[in-house]
């Protein structure tokens, strides 16, 4: 008998409060936090219908329009997350059955050892960034590495591990307030022929590390219209999405066209997605979350991580070498050049309208959206031949 769900709308981002500490300055354990899930009952009945699916996203961005070639293949993309999720490779399978997508080549790490306990937050989380990663570069090897627990070291742990396991992109969906020493952890994310991507954050205004590392690609959010044939209309930045300048990264050269915005100090995020949990997309976790389980509309700038990271492994794919994280920053803020210039015209959605509460998004770069969203039909190949 079919099991009837209350429906719920997630924004799920897993940005964490253990780095909410002025001037933290040791590597040192701190205490788990969970994330900051928000739930919204619209009374609906869940189903996959509620949400995006794939084949809407991959439309609306100009993921269709690509190169049947471009699927990933080849490439490996690691996913951090902590707790992981007991039930992550039978969710992939059902998302994958019911949005027509092929088997998924997963791989499961524990660096520190298997978590001590089932987080419904966290799973929610692993579901989102793996069937969505694979949804967008399906041929791609993902590699889901799971932090012990929500501190510091565990997750820099699971990115190190990530690095030195053959990821060409690692997706960060997690994050916190900065901190006056987080330059000194940036090197956890320059290691030559990876990009790492993060989210921005889900409190609108304000900064948060690693997304205000400048080795770090920050994805920022937006609400995500589409007319009825499921065509791209606009999109505008959304409440929540992070943003802001820096407190302790100095501006690096590739935002040095942007100085008027950002200042003296790093500017985040450089590109945004879809987040807003009204526009939110379809995710399978049968791992319970507040007593439900099964399909779920989710949003967050968690949403944009994993897919930014699955493009960058769609343009690694025909290249050879591999883009690495500052210089493939810098050449997304180069392909798109001024406000109005062709490259910007091309290759981005300029996105003018929305505000996090403490910025406006503007034409050109701002500080809800950064550059904009993708076409990504036009961005991913030229990705593929830069520098």
């Amino acid at each position: 008998m079919k099991k009837w769900l209350q429906y719920f709308s997630v924004l799920a981002c897993a940005f964490l409060c253990f780095l909410c500490i002025v001037g933290f300055s040791s590597a040192a354990p701190l205490q788990d936090a969970h994330p900051p899930i928000h739930i919204k009952n619209n009374g609906a009945t869940p189903n996959y219908q509620n949400g995006f699916a794939p084949a809407q996203i991959k439309k609306m961005y100009g993921l269709d329009r690509l190169s049947s070639t471009y699927t990933g293949a080849g490439q490996t993309i690691a996913i951090i997350d902590a707790y992981g999720s007991p039930t992550i490779v039978n969710d992939l399978q059902v998302f994958n059955t019911q949005f027509g997508l092929p088997p998924a080549d997963l791989t499961i790490a524990y660096p520190n050892g298997k978590p001590s306990k089932t987080d419904g937050g966290w799973a929610l989380e692993t579901s989102l960034d793996v069937e969505w990663a694979h949804a967008v570069a399906p041929q791609a090897k993902i590699l889901l590495v799971v932090a012990k627990s929500a501190t510091l070291s565990n997750l820099l742990a699971a990115v190190d591990y990530a690095t030195s396991h053959g990821a060409q992109v690692v997706s960060n969906s997690w994050g916190g307030s900065e901190f006056s020493s987080e330059a000194s952890y940036d090197s956890h994310f320059q290691r030559s022929g990876v990009v790492y991507v993060a989210s921005s954050g889900d409190n609108g205004s304000g900064m948060s590390w690693p997304a205000s590392s400048p080795y770090v690609l920050s994805v920022g959010g937006t609400t995500l219209n589409a007319d009825s044939t499921g065509s791209y209309v606009s999109e505008s930045g959304w409440s929540g999405s992070g943003g802001g300048a820096s407190s302790y990264e100095s501006r690096p050269s590739y935002e040095d066209i942007w100085q008027t915005v950002v200042g003296s100090h790093r500017g985040s995020p450089d590109v945004s997605w879809d987040a807003d949990p009204n526009t939110g997309v379809a995710v399978y976790d049968s791992t319970s979350y507040s007593g439900q389980k099964g399909w779920f509309q989710v949003g967050g700038t968690s949403f944009g991580a994993p897919c930014w990271s699955a493009m960058i492994a769609l343009a690694d794919q025909g290249r050879s070498t591999p883009l690495t994280n500052y210089k493939a920053i810098a050449n997304l803020y180069s392909i798109a050049g001024a406000t109005g210039s062709s490259g910007y015209t091309n290759d981005y959605h300029d996105i003018s309208t929305g505000s996090n509460g403490g910025y406006s998004a503007q034409a050109g770069y701002d500080l809800v959206t950064g550059i904009g969203s993708p076409k990504a039909d036009l961005l991913i190949p030229a990705l593929n031949i830069s520098k």
